[in-house]
């Protein structure tokens, strides 16, 4: 019993994969026909395709030849327009992890401010309501006509994606620090700085993590829509290039390395933040 306790979910996982895959290629296989497709379209996704030897998308085998031909040399680089998978996921990362230390500089502090005082928290709110829900997709225009850089207006919606969890989850476990430990604090006469730092930080350390680990998916989908807008490299743009010549083998291969690799500079900083947490407030 204790064995399958421990492989049950494991299997379970190789198990639903396996299912997935084979799904895949049984929907990927068809029977040769005749061309139905416009000539244009035919010429685009190629001969086999248009015939009905093939399928337009990509079988679980050729998003893997694809994969591997990247990897055999992922930083190439033959110009603006052609560059190995490894140099556009540099790129993508780069901006995701500037958005994102940029967010926390700014939702920390804020957090903390709004947080710590009931009238600033019922000032902020209804802006945080109205600017939360907002699509980067309509905040991208807005940065590239303000900022007329395409990198920095995705590293701008970046920073704006990531800081809404940040800063809610900080300003909510700012005001849910016990009262107890506060008031014990103000006995002994803390300086506001002090208490913040000895008192409130550590009881909120839980809360700020859990908005980092929040922010990171947000992170991961500024970056891409901002480069698949108007950017000429990264992922974003890399997934944009292929699709819009029908190369969709390259656009799983896009899509396979966002969670796998745009994220995992991230998830390995807020992996540390965990060593970093105190569980009991300190004053002394």
């Amino acid at each position: 019993m204790k064995g399958l306790h421990y492989w049950g979910a494991p299997l379970l996982s190789v198990a639903i994969l396996l299912v997935f895959l084979a799904a895949w290629h049984a929907g990927t296989r068809q029977e040769a026909g005749a061309q139905v497709v416009d000539a244009e379209y035919a010429k685009l996704v190629g001969a086999e395709a248009a015939t009905g030897k093939k399928s337009a998308f990509p079988t679980p085998a050729e998003v893997g030849r694809k994969i591997w031909g990247h990897l055999a040399d992922p930083f190439y680089d033959k110009g603006p327009n052609d560059k190995g998978i490894g140099i556009q996921l540099a790129f993508s990362i780069a901006r995701v992890l500037t958005g994102f230390l940029l967010a926390a500089l700014v939702a920390i502090p804020v957090g903390f401010l709004i947080g710590m005082s009931p009238l600033v928290y019922r000032a902020f709110d209804p802006f945080i309501q109205v600017l939360k829900p907002i699509s980067p997709l309509a905040w991208m225009p807005l940065a590239l006509f303000t900022l007329q850089d395409s990198g920095i207006s995705a590293i701008f919606v970046i920073f704006i994606c990531s800081m809404w969890p940040m800063l809610i989850n900080t300003a909510f476990g700012v005001a849910a620090v016990r009262k107890e430990w506060l008031n014990v604090a103000k006995t002994l006469e803390v300086g506001p700085v002090r208490k913040a730092f000895r008192v409130i930080l550590p009881a909120v350390s839980p809360y700020i993590i859990t908005g980092f680990k929040t922010s990171i998916p947000f992170s991961v989908i500024g970056a891409i829509t901002g480069e698949f807008i108007a950017a000429t490299e990264g992922l974003g743009y890399y997934i944009r290039a292929a699709a819009g010549v029908f190369r969709t083998a390259d656009v799983f291969v896009g899509i396979a390395d966002l969670p796998w690799v745009a994220v995992t500079p991230i998830s390995l900083a807020y992996s540390g933040l965990i060593c970093w947490t105190v569980p009991t407030p300190r004053v002394a």
